[in-house]
């Protein structure tokens, strides 16, 4: 059996027209796409992206898994992120993106080849969240194992770790105004060489 996975990203740019399109669905079939100026109007921060003016904006993260649709149950229906789009072959899921719950970061979950590694040793996402105990407990009430459970961190931030179905390591932290502060950075630095 030919890898499906080559194939469908050569049929997505259309470099293999002999094969069956993968189809796309869209989270919503009934909406029409809104142009980046009405787009920003309800998410300023995109707007704001868009009006880069030639600067170097971050779009989203690429997570490989050996199972996307498995991958949809934990970010959208157990971390509440939402469709964007997805692209399936064969009636099966190999692409999807999803947008964050609370503002407009994007993930994207690709399938990674038959043979292919999801190992991501040094590469951890960081997901914000306010009310991040609860949301701890929310998940564990769903039978979720949390590696570490919130706690302070000498830098300011409050964190808790856990690992998606694939491994890859996810931080759930809450950083409130010391998420842009260097002097919590030095501080931690400082504490680090008494």
């Amino acid at each position: 059996m030919t890898a499906a996975i080559p194939l469908t990203i050569l049929a997505l740019l259309g470099r293999n027209d002999s094969m069956k399109k993968p189809t796309q669905r869209k989270a919503s079939a009934k909406k029409t796409p809104r142009s980046a100026k009405h787009a920003g109007a309800k998410h300023p921060r995109l707007q704001q992206n868009l009006d880069a003016g030639g600067k170097l904006t971050f779009n989203h993260a690429m997570v490989y898994v050996k199972d996307v649709e498995r991958g949809l149950s934990f970010y959208r229906d157990l971390l509440g992120f939402k469709l964007i789009e997805d692209f399936r072959y064969e009636n099966k899921p190999v692409y999807a993106r999803l947008r964050a719950p609370g503002g407009d970061g994007t993930i994207a979950l690709h399938q990674a080849g038959p043979e292919a590694s999801v190992l991501s040793d040094g590469v951890r996402l960081y997901l914000e969240v306010r009310d991040l105990d609860d949301f701890c407990r929310n998940l564990q009430q769903k039978g979720f194992h949390i590696t570490q459970l919130p706690r302070m961190m000498p830098w300011g931030w409050r964190h808790a770790y856990l690992n998606d179905p694939d491994g890859h390591e996810i931080s759930l932290y809450w950083a409130g105004e010391n998420r842009m502060k260097k002097t919590i950075m030095k501080a931690a630095q400082k504490a680090a060489r008494a």
